[in-house]
């Protein structure tokens, strides 16, 4: 079966994928934004602990949940059911998260569009484009349109090639780019006047403000949000997964990826932010918040490249490309989810599966795009602070209370023989069974507050 369905050929292959999903623009757009809104260095510090803590943990138990089912999401959490109300759950579980990332892919398009369009509109001005320039960074409805159907065309193009061939070959080429990219704007920016100001915000903790308790429920969230938890995304690349892999150590590498990511994109962010400040742009209100919060990439950053002169036209293409990217390698993973299932469950050919769905969600987007004043908050806020953490502690009570304890333990085994007298597993099976559900639900219940 693993062979028919496709599978991953290599660790790396996994790493990249898994990574990529996880690193998108809640890593290089969110994360900078909520450490600029929840005191800067306190927030990273708590960010970084939380995300081993808890959203690792998480995160495993997702991965190792498809692992053991080796298919999509709703099949591998039945399979782990002994009764027939737990399979109804199993279902509703599963396909919930299946629901929960076609209407993520559906605003994200749009967002992810948004980042094409600034990435098209210094090339223009390069061409003396003027015109056009400013029509791609205008908001209407035939630019939102025309970018949300190039980037989700970009996606159906690559999950219509398979897992081998599609999202491996594709993370393994635009990984490394996004990564290698992010370190050169670094690097550059670090060198303009007032980004050590910036630095030293990032990275010098107000350590009085890491018990604020909005600031912890923000940093979980983020670390949720982050690595795509409770969108059935990791459940369906964890089944690609070879049985000889240690999954305890691919976990933590893939997590590492990608909180490395995020602070990486604090690091070029929050200088720039300064660097801005430094040039004249308000950056931030007479009450220390941010001016521009979500907003932030389109409107502060682009005045700090504007400001750059001849140079700033490279470097603004460079950053919206990065931008991009980041959102490609989650998009694709968003698109498996929901294409896994309709080829395992229903028999439909990948490539049939792939260009119905992806055009169904597509057809979401365009109603989004036509009434985007109100159903673009309604859908990421139905979406991301509902679906998600409800999804995700429902995986977490799935590994911890209804998966038998050896069959957990044996499936983990698998690649890792010593696993049984490690710390992991002294520690994990508890953590999965209650701290987990129990955070998540914090979260949750903060986000409906």
């Amino acid at each position: 079966m693993a062979v028919s369905r496709g599978a991953f050929s290599s660790r790396i292959g996994f790493i990249m994928a898994a990574a990529g999903s996880a690193v998108g623009l809640g890593n290089i757009w969110g994360f900078p934004t909520q450490t600029a809104s929840n005191g800067g260095a306190a927030f990273v510090l708590v960010y970084l602990i939380l995300a081993f803590c808890l959203a690792y943990p998480a995160f495993m138990a997702e991965i190792l949940i498809g692992r053991y089912g080796q298919a999509n999401a709703v099949t591998s959490l039945q399979k782990m059911s002994r009764t027939l109300w737990q399979k109804r759950f199993g279902f509703v579980v599963g396909f919930g998260g299946i629901i929960c990332a076609a209407l993520i892919l559906s605003f994200y398009g749009i967002l992810a569009g948004w980042m094409m369009s600034f990435a098209v509109e210094p090339l223009a001005l390069m061409l003396g484009a003027n015109q056009a320039a400013d029509w791609v960074v205008n908001q209407s409805l035939e630019r939102n349109l025309l970018f949300t159907v190039l980037f989700m065309f970009l996606t159906i193009f690559i999950i219509r090639k398979g897992v081998e061939n599609g999202i491996e070959k594709w993370s393994k080429r635009l990984m490394p780019m996004m990564i290698g990219l992010l370190v050169l704007l670094i690097i550059y920016v670090f060198t303009l006047d007032g980004a050590s100001e910036g630095v030293e915000a990032y990275l010098n903790p107000d350590i009085s403000r890491v018990l604020d308790p909005n600031l912890l429920v923000s940093a979980l969230g983020q670390a949720f949000f982050s690595l795509s938890l409770g969108t059935s995304v990791m459940v369906i690349y964890g089944s690609y997964i070879s049985k000889k892999e240690n999954m305890v150590s691919i976990g933590a590498q893939v997590t590492l990826i990608d909180v490395s990511i995020a602070f990486l994109a604090g690091l070029l962010i929050i200088p720039a932010m300064y660097v801005a400040q430094a040039q004249g742009v308000a950056i931030f209100a007479a009450d220390g918040s941010l001016n521009s919060g979500p907003t932030l990439v389109f409107d502060v950053l682009p005045s700090l490249f504007d400001g750059m002169g001849g140079i700033g036209l490279f470097i603004g293409f460079a950053f919206f490309l990065l931008m991009t990217i980041a959102a490609l390698t989650s998009s694709i993973s968003m698109l498996e989810g929901p294409v896994s299932y309709a080829v395992e469950r229903h028999d439909i050919e990948r490539k049939k599966a792939t260009t119905m769905i992806g055009l169904a969600i597509l057809a979401l987007s365009v109603v989004i795009v036509a009434n985007i004043d109100f159903m673009l908050d309604l859908v990421a806020t139905i979406s991301t602070q509902y679906g998600q953490p409800i999804i995700a502690m429902l995986c977490c009570v799935f590994a911890g209370w209804i998966w038998y304890r050896n069959e957990l333990l044996a499936e983990i085994k698998q690649g890792n023989e010593a696993v049984e007298s490690s710390l992991f597993w002294k520690i994990w099976p508890w953590y999965i069974k209650f701290v987990c559900p129990v955070a998540i639900a914090t979260v949750f219940i903060h986000s409906i507050l």
